[in-house]
């Protein structure tokens, strides 16, 4: 089908400004899997366009390309009129490119003025860099952003996620960048850190930079941006003047759908007690944890950044250590020492931090799934590869993984995509009970009706789920019952009978009312 054919009719080209950065008929495949195909692309100085899509729409190979890493197999890119090739990191760079990504790649042992000069120090007439000049022009930028806060000469290691954004774009404002790429810049930032991003993102605005800005949050990109772009599956869908289109129509472009429930109606039918914990403690993370989770039930626990909700997961799960407490799976007492013991008894941990702890990079879909089962898929000590592709396909399809084959390597897939593949893996192992931790935490919205639907179609099975989330729409929309925590400690128990985010919120902040 050609583009224009895609294209969504109602959104028109508004504006008269000429785009600082144009990229067109841009397509990009890798062997197996098309990633862009005939896209574009403008860029306006003052302006943030808002790149929007599912996990595997092409978003990061796009950067890749704007940013050097990928060259295009077709296609132009334009900066002021102008074409240009980028063959590399350096040349985007030359040429005024930017990136901020969701972990920004500064050096920890450097110091802020070295990070935000590195590779365009001031220099002495003798070649020799000139530190002071340095030092005070870094000052300089820092104190323009409004960032005076931050020493330029404090090393970067000791500084907190959102200063090492602030010190990102303070590169970027050293080399007069004129075009700045956020990728998911929020993720890992505080409410507070974000509004104070989002002061910088205006600033950077009336400084007539062109801004991409990468986000799978609706409210953060109708707040920030002026335009959008609308990638699915490798394809240009849609563009224009956000305030001409309306989040509705954002999803059905995005999704090729209408996601007219974003969580699934479900019955639940709630047994008997599978697992309880009682009097769980640690000497430094979190004290006197106790809960019961039933069978066919899926038990939310909900509390600020620092609550101690991951932490007593992984004690759940046997990777750290308890001081003192007691568990007990279907009524048989337990005291898992390690993960392996845990997931002999029956309980799984899908972690949060999936690329570091959930999938092995450079083995195939099949092998990642199959991994914890092998003594299922294998005769005799021999691995019986046609039982390893049967058992990874039975819970890939049911998780619409979206994969060229079983044989691609999991580190070619987007995050949601390696989610579902971390989900599937333990679901191999046909656990009694499955932890979920931020399950769908950075992945779009498709993706997460996907595992949504996945959860509920689990615990209609009678398996029961532990879903640890800071999103408070899933731990309303999916949970039965929810526990708040804080500081370590649990803060209250609610049946989520009409409960609401307000109340949810007052108990994790341990605020009255």
């Amino acid at each position: 089908m050609h583009m224009s054919a895609l294209r969504d009719p109602i959104i028109q080209q508004a504006g008269s400004a000429s785009p600082r950065l144009t990229l067109s008929g841009i397509s990009k495949s890798f062997p197996g899997v098309r990633a862009l195909h005939d896209v574009s692309l403008s860029l306006y100085p003052g302006q943030v366009t808002a790149l929007v899509g599912e996990n595997g729409a092409g978003k990061s190979t796009l950067v890749k390309i704007l940013t050097g890493i990928y060259q295009p197999d077709a296609g132009e890119i334009s900066i002021g009129g102008q074409a240009v090739t980028l063959p590399s990191a350096h040349a985007a760079f030359k040429h005024g490119i930017t990136a901020i990504h969701q972990e920004t790649v500064l050096f920890d042992d450097l110091s802020v003025a070295e990070n935000i000069f590195l590779g365009h120090a001031p220099k002495t007439r003798f070649g020799t860099i000139d530190w002071r000049t340095m030092r005070s022009q870094a000052r300089e930028v820092l104190d323009t952003m409004g960032a005076k806060h931050i020493d330029a000469d404090t090393r970067l290691r000791d500084l907190g996620i959102a200063n090492k954004h602030l010190v990102a774009v303070a590169r970027a404002m050293s080399i007069d960048a004129q075009i700045v790429i956020m990728d998911e810049p929020t993720a890992a930032l505080s409410a507070k850190e974000i509004e104070e991003l989002f002061l910088l993102i205006e600033f950077l605005k009336s400084d007539g930079k062109a801004i991409l800005f990468i986000s799978h949050k609706f409210d953060e990109i109708y707040r920030i941006a002026d335009r959008c772009t609308v990638f699915r599956d490798g394809e240009l869908v849609g563009e224009g003047l956000l305030a001409e289109i309306g989040q509705d129509q954002l999803v059905r472009m995005m999704v090729g759908r209408s996601v007219d429930r974003i969580f699934p109606n479900r019955e639940a039918a709630i047994g008997e007690p599978v697992l309880s914990v009682s009097g769980l403690s640690h000497p430094t993370e979190f004290d006197n944890i106790g809960f019961e989770l039933r069978k066919g039930e899926i038990l939310g626990f909900y509390g600020l950044v620092g609550a101690g909700r991951s932490e007593v997961m992984q004690a759940v799960a046997g990777i750290t250590r308890t001081s003192r407490g007691t568990m007990a799976l279907e009524g048989r007492t337990i005291a898992p020492k390690s993960a392996a013991d845990a997931i002999e008894a029956g309980i799984v941990y899908v972690p949060e931090e999936r690329g570091r702890q959930g999938v092995v990079i450079g083995l195939p879909i099949f092998q990642n799934v199959s991994l914890p089962s092998l003594a299922c898929t294998s005769k005799s000590g021999v691995l019986r590869l046609a039982e390893e592709f049967s058992l990874a396909r039975k819970y890939v399809e049911r998780l619409d993984l979206r994969a060229s084959s079983l044989s691609q390597d999991v580190g070619t897939l987007s995050g949601g995509n390696q989610q579902k593949v971390v989900i599937a893996k333990w679901l191999a192992t046909t656990p009694k009970v499955i932890i979920l931790d931020e399950p769908t935490k950075g992945i779009d919205i498709g993706s997460k009706a996907a595992v949504h639907g996945f959860m509920a179609e689990l615990v209609a099975q009678g398996l029961s789920v532990i879903m640890v989330s800071s999103e408070l729409p899933e731990i309303l929309g999916m949970s039965d019952r929810v526990i708040v925590m804080r500081e370590g400690r649990i803060a209250a128990l609610y049946d989520n009978n009409n409960l609401d985010a307000e109340r949810l919120v007052r108990a994790a902040a341990g605020i009255a009312g």
